[in-house]
Order: structure tokens, then C-alpha cells, then sequence
């Protein structure tokens, strides 16, 4: 894998990976993403074949600002263009109609597509010099299907420097945002309205301020989504979110059980054995989850307790990307402290 920083002739080098169906990594302002010539469905087989990505889990297609939208979506309703006008570049990901030309590979086998152009300049820039600016590269987050996404190079190549399946990996140093965009679907409207199906920085409020309609709460029905499974975005390490009273209580136990616990905090805390506090405000706690979801991982702690944000408003989706990350670690907390101690 060849880790490349930012300047002309690595934009160039990896427009031709990617044109020669080759996956180059990239950062975006969310996460780093695999990416993958969009319209080679080798390619992105290639992607779900690195990650171990189920094939029917729809992968996000990328755009740079100039490339048509009509090339990519059909039946494009005007709350789409509205949104891409107030949004784009940005975190916002938009379900359309997929257009007869684009084959299915990057929908799961859907008759929707998922569309979003970056703000970062390294993603523009790419996009931008892939196939002219008229392609799309389809990029689900560069890590193992399922795991935390990455938000340096570095955890690219942690997830695949040794596997090979990578080409090329694009440094742009630390993703702003730090979890995936928002995702509305908008393929539905005159049946369903709009559906936020995965919240993100970009809220539901800020969407209904351009389209004059809340988006609604996902339904059985709407089109399967990328980071939309209950359990996602989780490290090796199991994950327990509490609110700082049981916290606190929780820390005390599992210390007098001996038990090692890594800690992701906002407020006061006693010792563990690891620890990160994060910024107690939306944004900020948002751009260092992941990096602190990835470093407290490597602590070889029992387990990983994050003291809960706040609910509701700007917090929406970091509690999303937390609760996946948590779930199936119903338990964990009285397992540990109903089992024998480690040795």
C-alpha cells in the first residue's frame, strides 16, 4: 500500500488507480473512504470483498461539484437540487432513483443509489481529476466491515496495510466531522415524504429549513442504507454507554472486581486504567470519537465504558454511532463482575 500526502502528482497517480479499477483510500470530511471506479462492478467487488461487506449493503457514490446529477439518479425531485445547493459539498448523503446506466453493484441490488459530494479539498480534488470530474467513486468508510471507521491515514493502514487490496492511500490528515454524513431518503416522496435513515452532522431540522418537511423516522419499507445495521461502528473491545451516575458506580465495581476498564468521558472522572475525555460539545466530541473509540481499543481493557451525551438536537448522531458501536454488549458490565477475574 502506498500512503501518498496531498499534492498534484499523487491526485494524479490515484484518478489512474481508480480508472484502472484499482482501490485507492481517501480522507473525506466525515471518515476516510475505500474507493472504487463506481461504474466497474469489479471494482466494487473488490471494495466489498477487502472490507468482508455483505453484498446486499449499499455502498455511498461520490461526485465532485460539476458532475451531473441526472447522469447518476433519474425522477430527481426538487427538494434533491435544493438540498445539494444549501449542502454540497458536505456531510449530506441523498437516496435517489437510480439511473438505468448505473449498475447495481453500489445499491445492494436496490433500484435507489446513494449520492454525495465531499467537502474536503484532497476528495475534490480526486473526484475532480477521475474520469475528467465526471465519474463517481463509490466509498463506503476504509475499514473492516462493521469496525470503527477510520479518521487518519493511519487507520487505513491498520485496517488493510498488510492484505494488499488497497492501491493507494491519500493522506489528508484528520477528518473535521468525524462520523459518516446524514442520509435522507428522497427516492419516496410522494408516498412517504422524506426519511432521515441515518443521522449525521447535517441535522433534520436543517434539512426541513430547505425543503419545508420534516424527514420522517425510517420505516420498514425505505431503502437499505450504508452504516444503517444495528450493530456497526464497533471496536474489538466491547463498548457500554452509561449516564454518569451509573457510570461512576459501574468504574468502582468493575475496579474492585479487578477488571481493566478504558474510559471515554466528558465530565470528572476517577483513574482507570485508561482514559480519553472528549470535548462536551457535539462537534468536538463527534471529530474525536472514533480516534478515541480506535485508541482505547488498544488498551487491552475488559471493556470500553463511555459516559452517555447529552440526548436529543446536535447530539443525535454521535448517540447513533454509539449506540451501534454498543450493541450486543447487552450484559457486558454483569458478565464481568458475575465472572471469575482475570488472572
Amino acid at each position: 500500500m502506498d500512503t501518498q500526502q496531498f499534492d498534484p502528482a499523487a491526485i494524479d497517480a490515484a484518478a489512474r488507480a481508480l480508472e484502472a479499477g484499482a482501490l485507492v483510500a481517501f480522507p473525506t470530511e466525515t471518515v476516510y473512504g475505500l474507493g472504487a471506479d463506481a461504474e466497474n462492478p469489479a471494482a466494487v467487488a473488490a471494495i466489498y470483498a477487502a472490507k468482508g461487506r455483505p453484498q446486499d449493503h449499499p455502498v455511498i457514490v461520490h461526485l465532485a461539484p460539476e458532475a451531473p446529477l441526472d447522469y447518476w439518479a433519474c425522477d430527481i425531485p426538487p427538494q434533491a437540487q435544493a438540498l445539494a445547493a444549501a449542502f454540497w459539498p458536505g456531510p449530506l448523503t441523498m437516496i435517489l432513483k437510480r439511473a438505468p446506466n448505473i449498475p447495481d453493484a453500489v445499491s445492494g441490488g436496490q433500484d435507489t443509489v446513494g449520492l454525495r459530494c465531499p467537502a474536503h479539498p484532497v476528495a475534490l480534488a480526486l473526484l475532480r481529476a477521475f474520469k475528467g470530474g465526471k465519474g463517481g467513486v463509490a466509498a463506503p468508510s476504509a475499514n473492516k466491515f462493521g469496525h470503527v471507521s477510520p479518521t487518519l491515514a493511519e487507520h487505513v493502514q491498520q485496517e488493510f496495510g498488510s492484505d494488499g487490496s488497497v492501491a493507494m492511500v491519500l493522506d489528508g490528515g484528520p477528518s473535521q466531522v468525524g462520523i459518516e454524513s446524514t442520509i435522507v431518503d428522497l427516492s419516496r416522496l410522494d408516498t412517504h415524504g422524506p426519511v432521515l435513515l441515518r443521522p449525521g452532522q447535517i441535522s433534520a431540522e436543517a434539512i426541513a429549513a430547505v425543503i419545508d418537511q420534516m424527514p420522517a423516522a425510517p420505516d420498514a419499507a425505505a431503502p437499505r442504507a450504508s452504516g444503517t445495521l444495528e450493530s456497526h461502528y464497533a471496536p474489538h473491545t466491547p463498548v457500554a454507554m452509561q449516564e454518569r451516575a451509573t457510570l461512576l458506580d459501574t468504574v468502582a465495581a468493575l475496579h474492585g472486581a479487578d477488571r481493566k476498564v478504558a474510559l471515554i468521558h466528558m465530565s470528572d472522572m476517577p483513574a482507570t486504567h485508561a482514559a480519553l475525555r472528549l470535548p462536551a460539545a457535539p462537534d468536538g466530541f463527534a471529530h474525536a470519537l472514533y480516534a478515541a473509540l480506535r485508541a482505547m481499543d488498544g488498551q487491552g481493557a475488559d471493556v470500553i465504558l463511555v459516559e452517555a451525551p447529552p440526548q436529543g438536537g446536535d447530539w443525535l448522531g454521535v448517540n447513533d454511532r454509539l449506540r451501534r458501536a454498543a450493541h450486543g454488549s447487552t450484559g457486558i458490565v454483569h458478565g464481568l463482575l458475575n465472572s471469575q477475574a482475570k488472572v
